[in-house]
């Protein structure tokens, strides 16, 4: 009978919770998992919005260097606008989204190896892209000094052809420095550095105002200058994420994570 006490004492809860307490308590329960789930939603969304930001702007300011470049090269007459039009397009197409797209795939490789705490292996894939990329950039060249024959070509005006043919090879350096920033981007957004590269544009856009109307209007270069303007701004763009490496003291030691345990 002992044993029967024993046992019926120990199967019933020690406190005694009726239906409606028990009901209540669960609700708040899951009331207070629901606030947690939000408030890990906005943390989470908080974080995105602080890195795709910036990156946003970063290739609003990019782009706008050949739109500036137009808008400079419109003042040369239709011709001239539709040259530099054609060439722009062109330029984009079969260079500049190229290496646009083979510099992404930094995205997942240094995302990797930072995921991974894997830190030289950032130095080893940066400078195998840049590396890659300056060799592709190569050929390219080639192409776009054939610019106003492969237009030709393709079935375009004659005249357009021509003016696109005068205006893409003085693009040509702005090859090699596309892919090269590029890549210095993808590094540095995969480790969450992302606001010098806002200043870096930022800066590279402003003075490409003053590049253009030097080059387009004072140099005696006419709407020629706005490529070259192009070609100026790209290196400008690089040489400041240089100094802003040299300048900014926690930048230091992505340096490190860049040539150490890298190709060169």
């Amino acid at each position: 009978m002992d044993k029967q006490v024993e046992k019926s004492s120990l199967a019933s809860p020690l406190i005694q919770i009726s239906e409606e307490e028990g009901s209540s308590f669960g609700r708040e329960r899951s009331s207070s998992v629901n606030v947690s789930r939000k408030n890990e939603f906005y943390e989470e969304m908080k974080k995105q919005l602080w890195l795709a930001g910036p990156l946003i702007t970063v290739n609003i300011l990019l782009y706008c260097l050949q739109v500036i470049s137009l808008m400079f090269v419109g003042h040369h007459g239709k011709l001239a606008l539709s040259g530099a039009s054609m060439a722009t397009s062109f330029a984009s197409v079969s260079g500049f989204s190229l290496l646009y797209g083979m510099a992404s795939a930094l995205d997942t490789l240094c995302g990797q190896s930072y995921g991974a705490k894997k830190y030289h292996l950032l130095g080893i894939h940066m400078q195998g892209a840049m590396f890659v990329l300056v060799l592709v950039s190569i050929p390219l060249a080639i192409i776009w000094a054939n610019t106003g024959a492969v237009l030709l070509a393709l079935g375009q005006d004659a005249d357009i052809s021509e003016a696109a043919g005068i205006y893409t090879p003085c693009m040509i350096p702005a090859l090699f420095a596309y892919g090269i920033v590029h890549c210095l981007f993808r590094f540095l957004q995969t480790q969450n550095i992302v606001f010098p590269l806002v200043l870096c544009s930022g800066i590279t856009t402003l003075l490409h105002f003053v590049v253009c109307w030097i080059l387009v209007f004072k140099s005696g270069l006419g709407y020629r200058g706005a490529a070259f303007a192009n070609s100026i701004s790209y290196w400008i763009n690089l040489l400041l994420i240089g100094i802003i490496y040299e300048t900014l003291p926690f930048l230091h030691k992505n340096l490190d994570r860049l040539f150490k345990g890298g190709v060169a």
